[in-house]
């Protein structure tokens, strides 16, 4: 199999640690380069980690490039609270073996027109502020790359940071309106794919049985990962009606409910529609739970499911974690294991809890997005790589 030249662009919480771990210990990958962006945590710290992770396995020779520190048009978000201050949830790195430089976007540009074109994969693992600003500022360097892989989106599941937004899409619809626009082939892994990748204990038990250090290193970002997130379900309905979403919240899961739910209108000689009294819940494959949600792909459970066996599922589903970023180098390098479907898609540009929503759109370029994949398999595949093997 060829090797895939790529550019990790990213902005390193816990599990785009594990995806770069992984992307450095499997032969199928040359890493050129990390580019970073603010989006889980500072521009300053997603840096440094960058570095902090070279540095555990002694890669001196890929460069960090430092890049968008906000994003294009609105205020980024805080993730600390999942990531840790140090956003890699307390894990112990070393520190990094060369200092990092700036100018991500024009390092990118550079690279892309001195290599053959469609000869380097983009693995994009957070906002995409830097591609944006590269098909905006050098779209012929954008031209010439040959596979955008991303994970971001939800397409029919629940959202994280919205009803039906996720994380990476939302921290920068601007961004990622101007990318999935451009018409470059782009892989997408959404939230709807990303789910079904999931890590327990006994998988945690099998990496720190391996050795290596980048397969001990992930074992122990995703224990902090564990240590950090909690399955919740429904709290009581907020003030002026309505209810809060419930999830699980994770790296690539941060709820957020900056502003005020919209409140439906109700015409004239109408009454206003009530929330049941029972539960009306759709378990989700994360474990997450959300209120009057259709059901969708990925789902368990329906309406009307009683609160007790809510309860019990998701304390069954909360004893693993999805891995997220890490789908897009088990894509890039076993494409096979995923199944894409088409799909043009537009991003909701509104400043609401629905910033970052996709909706399919058949005006816009197509896009390969992966809604499907073997779990299984690509669990194996990653602790086979990290491990070595």
């Amino acid at each position: 199999m060829a090797i895939i030249r790529a550019v990790i662009d990213t902005d390193p919480g816990i599990d785009d640690a594990v995806a770069i771990l992984y992307a450095l210990s499997s032969p199928a990958f040359e890493v050129l380069g990390i580019t970073t962006v603010a989006g889980n945590i500072g521009i300053a710290t997603t840096t440094r980690n960058a570095g902090r992770l070279l540095a555990l396995i002694g890669r001196a020779d890929v460069p960090v490039v430092a890049g968008a520190s906000e994003p294009l048009a609105r205020k980024g978000f805080d993730s600390s609270e999942i990531h840790g201050n140090d956003g890699l949830g307390g894990v112990r790195f070393p520190d990094p073996l060369q200092p990092a430089g700036q100018g991500a976007v024009e390092w990118l540009a550079a690279l892309l027109m001195r290599e053959p074109a469609a000869s380097i994969d983009v693995l994009a693992l957070g906002p995409l502020t830097n591609l944006a600003r590269l098909v905006t500022d050098h779209p012929a360097a954008a031209a010439r790359i040959c596979r955008l892989i991303a994970m971001g989106g939800v397409i029919y599941e629940a959202g994280n940071v919205g009803p039906r937004a996720e994380f990476n899409i939302a921290a920068d619809p601007e961004a990622a309106a101007i990318v999935l626009g451009a018409g470059l082939p782009i892989w997408l892994i959404p939230l709807d794919a990303t789910r079904q990748v999931r890590a327990d204990a006994a998988y945690l038990d099998g990496l720190r049985a391996s050795g290596t250090k980048a397969a001990v290193a992930v074992a122990a970002l995703i224990q902090a990962y564990f240590e950090s997130t909690t399955v919740s379900l429904p709290p009581s309905p907020r003030p002026g009606g309505g209810q809060r979403d419930a999830d699980e919240v994770g790296p690539d899961d941060k709820r957020e409910d900056p502003l005020p739910e919209p409140q439906p209108k109700v015409a004239e000689g109408e009454q206003p529609a009530r929330k049941p009294q029972q539960a009306e819940l759709v378990l989700h494959a994360d474990g997450s739970v959300s209120h009057d949600a259709p059901p969708s792909v990925g789902s368990i459970g329906a309406a009307g499911v009683p609160r007790h066996e809510v309860d019990q599922a998701a304390m069954l589903l909360a004893t693993s974690r999805p891995l997220h970023d890490p789908c897009v180098m088990l894509l890039a390098e076993r494409p096979e294991l995923f199944g894409c479907t088409p799909m043009g898609l537009a991003v909701d540009l509104a400043q609401s809890r629905d910033a970052g929503t996709l909706t399919p759109d058949p005006a816009a370029p197509p896009v390969q997005v992966a809604l499907r994949v073997d779990g299984a398999a690509a669990l194996a595949l990653l602790a086979a790589q990290l491990g070595g093997q």
